[in-house]
Order: structure tokens, then C-alpha cells, then sequence
């Protein structure tokens, strides 16, 4: 009966094991939170899709290159631009290849991820104003075409060259 009325008096648990529960639920937290690193994930997600846009607009200025017997677009220069509208690139000196290469190379012209809520810059979009977030430039010694973009994640500029 002794046994019976210490059970009975007993309701729950005590503070100092609820602390302790909360306290390893907390740690177990922060080395998922840790491991996991979400906003890396998001960073690296985003150069990955930067490695293919540019490998996607250098293979579209290849084709063209084909077609055209090895002209270059007009625009592309061997001092690096941005591929925009001139309209709104930096000195007004934005290399406008869009209408050359879209639809008939690519089928739109991808954007950096970091560039708002803007998708790829479609056949439309070649005639108003855009940006991709890419650069361009031809080397004066040699005539290859490079195409780069900044990553988020710290190290080398993500960029291709044919």
C-alpha cells in the first residue's frame, strides 16, 4: 500500500529533467542547423545554376559562330561587358546579344539567380530592357569567347572560355 500512495503522489516530470530534455533537444538542433547550413545550400544551388547559364550562352555564341563562319556577334568586344541592353548597362556599353541568339540558339537568355524575381530574357524580352547578371568579352590575342558570372560562395570567378 506504501508503494501504491508514492506512485499515486508522483504527476509528472520534475523541472530540473524537463530542462534537460530541452537542453539536448537544443544542441541536437544546432549541430543539424550547423550541418545542414541552409543558406550554403541555397548559395551553392544558385553557382550551380550559374555554371550552366554560362556554359548555355558561350554554347549559343559557338552556334552562332558556325552559322555565321566564325563572325563574332556584334557587341562582343575585348573589353569585358555586361550582357544587357545598353540602355541600362554600366557607360551604356552592354553587349546586346540577345536578339541574335534568341530564339534561334537558346531559347531564352538565362538570368543570375540574384537578379530579382526575373526569369530567363525570352524573344519578347530581347526587344525592351534587360540584364542577365553575365559577362562577355573576346580576347584580343587569340579570338576566344569567354563568358562569366560572380558566385555567391567566395573563390574563383565561375567563367568558360572557347
Amino acid at each position: 500500500m506504501k508503494l501504491f500512495k508514492t506512485l499515486k503522489n508522483q504527476k509528472g516530470f520534475t523541472l530540473i529533467e524537463l530542462l534537460v530534455v530541452i537542453g539536448i533537444l537544443a544542441v541536437l538542433l544546432a549541430i543539424t542547423l550547423i550541418a545542414i547550413n541552409p543558406a550554403r545550400q541555397f548559395a551553392q544551388a544558385n553557382d550551380t545554376k550559374r555554371r550552366s547559364d554560362v556554359n548555355a550562352i558561350l554554347n549559343a555564341v559557338n552556334q552562332y559562330m558556325a552559322d555565321e563562319k566564325g563572325e563574332v556577334p556584334a557587341g562582343i568586344t575585348a573589353v569585358a561587358q555586361n550582357i544587357a541592353d545598353p540602355d541600362i548597362a554600366v557607360a551604356d556599353d552592354g553587349a546586346d546579344i540577345c536578339s541574335l541568339l534568341v530564339p534561334q540558339y537558346i531559347a531564352a537568355l538565362p538570368t543570375d539567380p540574384t537578379i530579382g524575381d526575373e526569369e530567363a530574357v525570352s524573344e519578347t524580352g530581347c526587344a525592351g530592357v534587360y540584364e542577365t547578371g553575365y559577362t562577355i568579352v573576346q580576347s584580343a590575342d587569340n579570338n576566344r569567347i569567354t563568358v562569366a558570372a560572380t558566385p555567391e560562395i567566395s573563390g574563383a570567378v565561375i567563367s568558360v572560355t572557347r
